[in-house]
């Protein structure tokens, strides 16, 4: 499934630019919106669903009941007082779900900006147009754009043309993928882009569907495929409290990727951050991740030593400066 509506627009939930950690130098990272998986730690949640979405910001709410008077579903909750609906614990959320059609009255009747909606239908100019504001700054620092999400893969046909026009500009592109899709597709893409981005997010397949909700042979199998054509592939393996933050893990890790035809180009990283606990916030849902503690780099820095034994260069952190 894939959110492409007519007109030859998709769903984009940002594209965020000077991104310095998403391939080389700086780069306009573009997120789609719409993912195949669920991982449990996901630091972009408003890229999830495949529909728009809102976001309530609570400290910004007055509540002055401007957007519960103009809903037609009776989706908003009665307001209270702002000091009520911020103390710590509450569990007060101003948008009742199973009844919100996404009309958006209630965003255009808030003054306040506590309503916000999330997900912006583009075409593929509107998008490029953003990404070559910056065309300066991507040739002198090897920077370009990178396809993000969500999981692009499951916007393939909106993708593929995004790459390709991406391309005819002589912007560098950088694919960012979980791999988990039909091998065609992922060929397809990478084919036309100049580095894959894979994540590596658990390489054990009962652990990883306990996670994401799916198994990780489909992965495996495609990273191995994508090694064997000679893609350039930026390996970045995350590193989650509980799941894959130990010794013993990262030293499994290094073993699969000892199995596989070639070195991969670049081996990075990726610490758990919490950053994104006000977003599952703003979109009424709990983290299942929010007791987690982020993870300092510096108290990862011994996992490098598990690659390095086996010849391979480690970056922490996934700079895309060297």
């Amino acid at each position: 499934m894939n959110n492409e509506i007519m007109d030859n627009k998709t769903l984009i939930t940002k594209i965020q630019r000077f991104s310095v950690n998403d391939g080389p130098g700086f780069r306009a990272n573009v997120f789609l919106k719409g993912c195949n998986l669920k991982c449990l730690w996901c630091h972009n949640p408003e890229t999830q669903s495949f529909a728009k979405e809102l976001y309530w910001k609570k400290r910004l709410c007055i509540q002055c009941g401007a957007c519960f008077n103009v809903c037609p579903n009776d989706a908003i909750v009665p307001p209270i007082s702002p000091e009520e609906a911020n103390l710590e614990g509450s569990t007060y959320y101003k948008i009742i779900k199973d009844r919100c059609d996404n009309c958006m009255k209630c965003v255009d009747s808030c003054a306040y900006g506590a309503l916000e909606i999330v997900g912006e239908a583009l075409t593929i100019e509107e998008i490029l147009d953003e990404v070559e504001k910056d065309a300066l700054f991507y040739k002198n620092s090897g920077g370009g754009m990178t396809l993000s999400g969500g999981e692009p893969t499951a916007h393939i046909d909106f993708a593929n043309k995004l790459i390709t026009s991406a391309k005819e500009r002589n912007i560098h592109v950088c694919l960012d993928t979980s791999g988990f899709c039909q091998w065609e597709n992922l060929e397809l893409l990478a084919n036309k882009s100049d580095i894959v981005l894979f994540d590596l997010k658990q390489i054990d397949s009962t652990v990883h569907r306990n996670i994401t909700g799916a198994s990780n042979e489909l992965i495996l199998q495609n990273l191995s495929r994508l090694v064997d054509k000679g893609s350039e592939i930026w390996l970045r393996i995350l590193v989650i409290p509980g799941f894959s933050d130990s010794i013993e893990y990262h030293r499994k890790v290094a073993e699969y990727l000892s199995t596989l035809s070639r070195p991969l180009d670049r081996i990075d990283l990726l610490p758990f951050h919490n950053w994104c606990e006000d977003k599952y916030g703003w979109l009424g849902r709990k983290w299942p991740m929010g007791e987690s503690q982020a993870i300092d780099p510096a108290d990862i820095d011994h996992l490098t030593d598990v690659y390095e034994s086996i010849g391979r260069k480690i970056t922490i952190g996934g700079s895309g400066f060297e």
